[in-house]
């Protein structure tokens, strides 16, 4: 059984149409980002989003280049644009999964920074925001710096962080800034990207060809590889009094939350020197114990897979050894109270793909999906138990739990259809994608397991991005929220869902209005029900052209807004998000 509430853009709560059935990206019109702001005050983004390389640009050297760098780098600037860009990518149309004209079209595009702006920049255009909401809402996004000069995809783009302070019963400040990574700071003084793209450039001969630029360009001292070369726009946690910014190709960044709302990148954070690889961008945060655990994985040489936890206070324990037979794709995994679940699907790494021509990222369909068992706090991978789940791929796992009265761990998460629909093109991909949510039941005893979808077929849709409430986290929970991927891969609402009989609240934006992922936000105390709490999302209006966007604030029991803020600058769909308490923020390292 489905109810729907719909939120109308002046009057939350109110009786609005169902959003309209819209083209995908693939056919809108590039954007041509000016300001992230109507006022002055932002840093502009003058860029347009090309179809192909843009015109070569001149060089703005690094302070430190001697003369056989900054000769060097003119050159392999040449060879980039006329040898790669000019004839080798220039023969080959983009796929849409690799095209900038598809993949940062529309509210996709990229924004300038904003410094602070505060409450009387912050209108509540409708409703009161909830005065229990005493904290900062952060989200993490991919927002190109440069104008892509090949391929690109939506995850390629570097880190920008979009935060609203709320307190006192109002919004009191907003801000958005670039996570200050060693690769944004290095292409930022160069003037041009130069880091390789690893979905949308590395395909193929091309792709070959860029790693050996790239190559070159380190070993000319042109670029430093050696500080990292991710862009930390995925995921977000709070641990240790830290928040750190992710993606799976470095180590995390830390981030501080100023009081005046600002956020300003501390550094690339090893965990003091523990953490010597990257970490994926979904680790777990155990909610009674305040332990961080989480995977590492590696594309190149074995181990391909590691696994291991941090304390509280941040002590780490020693790497897990996952044995896994090949490079595997694994974006996220799942906790229970005294176990991790690490699922091994069929989106594998073949980089000698690249030599036939093809991609590297892969779906196996050859392999059968299977899910790991390993208790939490293991000290090797002795007691890994592996059990298959056929026909599975799952992006991303909202909880998991063990259940007492039948001896099986309940997974949940949403399986998509086709497997790498997020990162190859298929021809008919919008009508043929699916993102079922799904109870996956692991019966560690026998070896077997079930799967159901959590919805029945005539309440279906495709549900990616969201939450339980992270307080139970690792422990039985009964509802979801869940971003409803429609059109894919734009969201049109949210969801309720109730995992325990099935059915589904639907929270929609509007015509023309879409959104991300939806935050939420226990009551702080934690006293009160499960659903007792608010759920936080960015919406932006197609519809109206418009150059800013709102906070939604969402009663989560009933699925009422309860208010919605105009902010002074558009901000673009983006990835996942967390909520930082006041009290949390007084802790901040």
């Amino acid at each position: 059984m489905a109810s729907s509430i719909s939120a109308p853009s002046a009057a939350p709560g109110g009786v609005a149409k169902p959003p309209a059935k819209v083209k995908p990206p693939s056919r809108l019109k590039p954007n041509v980002p000016t300001k992230n702001t109507d006022s002055s005050t932002a840093a502009a983004v003058t860029w347009k989003t090309p179809m192909r390389a843009v015109p070569a640009q001149p060089r703005r050297e690094g302070k430190s280049a001697n003369p056989f760098q900054r000769l060097a780098a003119a050159a392999l600037d040449a060879v980039e644009d006329g040898l790669i860009a000019g004839l080798l990518e220039r023969a080959h149309p983009l796929p849409s999964t690799a095209d900038p004209a598809v993949q940062i079209a529309g509210n996709y595009a990229p924004v300038g920074e904003l410094p602070p702006a505060g409450p009387e920049d912050l209108p509540v255009v409708s409703g009161r925001v909830p005065a229990c909401l005493d904290g900062v809402y952060v989200r993490n996004g991919a927002n190109p710096l440069h104008a892509p000069r090949g391929g690109h995809h939506l995850f390629d783009g570097d880190g920008m962080l979009h935060a609203v302070r709320l307190g006192g019963g109002r919004a009191e400040s907003y801000a958005c800034r670039f996570t200050e990574t060693a690769r944004l700071r290095q292409e930022r003084d160069i003037g041009r990207p130069v880091f390789p793209k690893a979905i949308g450039e590395l395909h193929g001969h091309s792709g070959l060809a860029r790693l050996a630029l790239f190559g070159a360009r380190s070993l000319c001292g042109v670029v430093d590889a050696s500080q990292g070369i991710g862009v930390a726009n995925a995921g977000l946690v709070y641990h240790d009094g830290r928040l750190l910014a992710m993606s799976e190709d470095d180590l995390p960044y830390h981030v501080r939350v100023t009081t005046d709302g600002d956020l300003e990148t501390v550094g690339r954070y090893d965990f003091h020197g523990q953490l010597e690889g990257a970490m994926i961008a979904h680790p777990k945060l155990d909610p009674a114990t305040g332990e961080l655990f989480a995977l590492s994985y590696n594309v190149v040489s074995k181990p391909y897979l590691k696994y291991f936890s941090f304390t509280a206070d941040g002590r780490k324990s020693p790497d897990v050894e996952i044995p896994v037979d090949a490079p595997t794709m694994i974006h996220d995994f799942a906790i229970t109270e005294n176990y991790a679940v690490v699922p091994d699907q069929q989106i594998v790494f073949k980089l000698q793909e690249m030599v036939l021509g093809g991609s590297p990222v892969v779906y196996d369909k050859n392999k059968t999906a299977r899910f790991g068992v390993l208790p939490k706090r293991a000290a090797d991978a002795s007691e890994l138990l592996w059990v298959e789940v056929p026909d599975c791929f799952c992006f991303h796992l909202w909880n998991a739990w063990e259940d007492e009265s039948t001896g099986e761990i309940v997974v949940i998460g949403s399986c998509m259809t086709p497997a790498d629909a997020v990162f190859n093109e298929s021809q008919d991909q919008e009508e043929s994608f699916q993102s079922v949510l799904s109870e996956i039941r692991l019966d560690p005893s026998t070896g077997t397991s079930s799967r159901r979808a959590v919805l029945r077929e005539a309440d279906q849709v495709n549900l990616e991005a969201g939450m339980v409430n992270r307080q139970l986290l690792g422990r039985k929970t009964r509802y979801a929220y869940l971003a409803m991927a429609e059109p894919w891969p734009k969201v049109s609402g949210f969801a309720k869902v109730d995992l325990e009989d099935g059915t589904v609240e639907k929270f929609t934006y509007g015509e023309g209005r879409y959104g991300g992922e939806p935050c939420f936000v226990p009551r702080a105390d934690g006293s009160g029900a499960e659903d007792d709490g608010h759920v936080l999302c960015f919406v932006h209006d197609e519809s109206r052209g418009g150059t800013s966007s709102e906070l939604l604030v969402v009663n989560a029991s009933d699925m009422r807004a309860e208010a919605a803020v105009k902010l002074p600058g558009r901000v673009p769909y983006g990835f996942h998000g967390t909520f930082i308490s006041a009290t949390e923020l007084q802790r901040q390292a």
